[in-house]
């Protein structure tokens, strides 16, 4: 029997639930979601393995105009996302209209390759209102494949699968067959508590945080981490502590049930925060925290 794989790249404006579909797909939490623009800054990979199928699933930051030197690095990111695709996944929701950078919509509407639009959040609309949409984006880009969705309830994602299997050429696997992504265990641990600071701190926190794990340590019983959490200024670094340590214990806590989910082990964590000025404009801290190439 032939063996399919290919490289299958989700692209879109922040929020439309690029992450939600990736970890529908591949079955696991890989990409970490929030209800907050920005959440995934890297390319992250999602590996899904059959016997006569490999698919690599990549969710890439949503698209925006670059405002910093972080941002411009996470937009490198969806740029590769069309170089090495072998069928993209231009994902938007109910109610969008086009997106945030027109380069970014003018290379879809020129790609070679095959593209599904996926319209998602179509929980969250009626009949009507979804075929004024279908009708919109078919006008926008006549060549796509439309699939209505919803990636949060399911709704169609074993269909758009299926779909995704026919289009990927014959290829032998790229990764081994029992590898899920290509990150390695730090990236998911700093992930994981990254995703507790965005759902619990405001305004420009979360967004000024890097999380670096000092110390992976596993054994037949327990994992032991040491991570640090790094902040631009003093004022932050108070903020995430808390009174006395409250809230960090609290980032602590709940990052540690998450993680012994993912890891279906026992977890010791330790929490440190140290602030690195403007590290989101400094391309050596940047490359340091795996941005810029």
């Amino acid at each position: 029997m032939a063996h399919k794989a290919g490289f299958v790249n989700i692209i879109g404006n922040p929020n439309v639930g690029k992450s939600t579909l990736m970890n529908a797909f591949v079955g696991e939490k890989l990409s970490i979601i929030t209800s907050k623009a920005q959440t995934t800054r890297h390319r992250i990979l999602g590996i899904v393995n059959g016997d006569d199928f490999q698919v690599i699933l990549s969710d890439t930051p949503g698209i925006i105009k670059p405002a910093y030197e972080l941002q411009t690095s996470m937009m490198d990111f969806v740029k590769s996302a069309f170089e090495d695709a072998d069928v993209l996944l231009y994902m938007v929701e109910i109610g969008e209209k086009a997106l945030k950078d027109e380069a970014f919509f003018k290379k879809i509407q020129n790609s070679k390759i095959p593209v599904l639009l996926l319209l998602n959040k179509i929980d969250t609309s009626d009949q009507e209102a979804l075929e004024a949409q279908m009708q919109h984006w078919q006008g926008l880009l006549p060549e796509a494949e439309i699939h209505p969705i919803s990636a949060l309830e399911n709704f169609n994602v074993r269909e758009v699968f299926e779909r995704i299997l026919e289009l990927l050429p014959e290829a032998p696997p790229y990764y081994p067959k029992d590898q899920l992504t290509d990150k390695p265990e730090r990236f998911f641990v700093n992930e994981t508590i990254r995703e507790k600071i965005l759902l619990h701190y405001k305004k420009e926190i979360p967004y000024s945080v890097e999380v670096e794990t000092e110390e992976f340590l596993e054994d037949d019983n327990i994992i032991r981490i040491r991570s640090v959490i790094m902040v631009e200024r003093d004022t932050q670094k108070g903020i995430i502590i808390g009174h006395k340590g409250s809230a960090l214990k609290k980032v602590g806590v709940e990052a540690r049930k998450d993680l012994e989910k993912f890891f279906d082990k026992q977890v010791h964590i330790e929490l440190y925060v140290k602030v690195n000025k403007n590290w989101r404009s400094n391309s050596q801290q940047l490359r340091r925290f795996g941005y810029n190439g």
